[in-house]
């Protein structure tokens, strides 16, 4: 894209008119989270206090002893009453009338032989079985896959499979209690320095993720167009005006922050630990003739330059 000359934020609200469309068909089964609103906060308090006060009971130990083996519990119960509520409510109580309430064989063809004899008709498939084993190759889904996902309660539950659990315990958990910088800078760099040509062949030429937003329902726009749309939205949303600081952390190959200097006049940083998408960044923000108000630095977020303050951050 050839460099433009930048444009004022308040001119660029005058001239364009606010998203006011769906990005996707509008869907018909409006719900959310399978067993959520289901789950009782009551029923959880009432476990953790009388499955320790039954064991105190049974062993005729102290008051101060139930205190502790309600302390030492309280977690693993916890645990065990998601796992449960998990497997026994499979969709949402107030929303079941809506589905269509078809079998699975509707939706996808179960092409190995001991998963199909498993799941047929109106038993339902665990996600979490049901995408590895889609992308192992022994399920193909029929039809648009956006309508087949609509209607995921048809076909599907969400439990917490041994997979998940253990997926919890030794990754996530580890993770959450120890983030260090070398952590990270590991897993970015060994993910996103493995050649920017290997994601320019999906993510298209703006070198970004995420989603687009339809800007004119009237025509088909371009990937590129969309994507656009979406950076706008987020310039709009921060409410950018020329000479604002803006950081953008996490800011991948830098296109927000490019698109955001060139177009709301924006003296923009991004931060990430990809040595790829440095480069790529800073080579875009010249290209885009905002090499002076635009720059990627390869750093961990908790580095980021504290001074000047900056008037928004995305």
């Amino acid at each position: 894209m050839a460099a433009d000359s930048p444009v004022p934020a308040a001119a660029a609200r005058e001239a364009r008119a606010p998203f006011s469309v769906p990005s996707v068909a509008k869907p018909t089964l409006l719900y959310e989270c399978g067993g959520a609103r289901e789950f009782s906060s009551y029923v959880l308090y009432a476990l953790v206090l009388a499955v320790p006060y039954l064991i105190k009971r049974a062993l005729g130990l102290s008051l101060g002893a139930y205190f502790v083996v309600g302390a030492v519990l309280a977690l693993p119960i916890g645990a065990a009453s998601l796992l449960v509520h998990s497997w026994i409510v499979a969709t949402p109580t107030d929303q079941v009338g809506a589905l269509p309430n078809q079998p699975i064989e509707h939706y996808m063809t179960i092409l190995e032989k001991e998963l199909k004899a498993k799941y047929n008709g109106h038993r339902k498939i665990p996600m979490e079985e049901f995408f590895e084993r889609y992308f192992d190759g022994d399920i193909d889904l029929k039809g648009d896959a956006l309508e087949i996902f609509e209607k995921r309660y048809d076909w599907a539950f969400f439990p917490i499979t041994r997979n998940v659990a253990q997926f919890f315990l030794l990754q996530w958990i580890p993770e959450l209690l120890w983030h260090s910088r070398k952590q990270d800078e590991t897993q970015v760099r060994d993910h996103y320095d493995r050649g920017d040509d290997f994601y320019a062949a999906f993510l298209g030429e703006r070198m970004i993720y995420t989603s687009g937003l339809i800007g004119d329902a009237s025509r088909k726009e371009s990937l590129e167009e969309l994507q656009d749309n979406k950076l706008r939205d987020v310039c709009e949303r921060l409410q950018m005006k020329p000479g604002d600081r803006h950081l953008d952390l996490g800011c991948g190959w830098g296109t927000l922050v490019s698109y955001a200097a060139r177009n709301y006049g924006t003296e923009s940083v991004g931060v990430t630990l990809g040595r790829n998408q440095t480069a790529f960044g800073n080579d875009r923000a010249a290209s885009w003739g905002v090499g002076d108000r635009a720059r990627l630095l390869c750093m961990d977020y908790r580095d980021t330059p504290r001074r000047p303050r900056y008037n928004c951050i995305s």
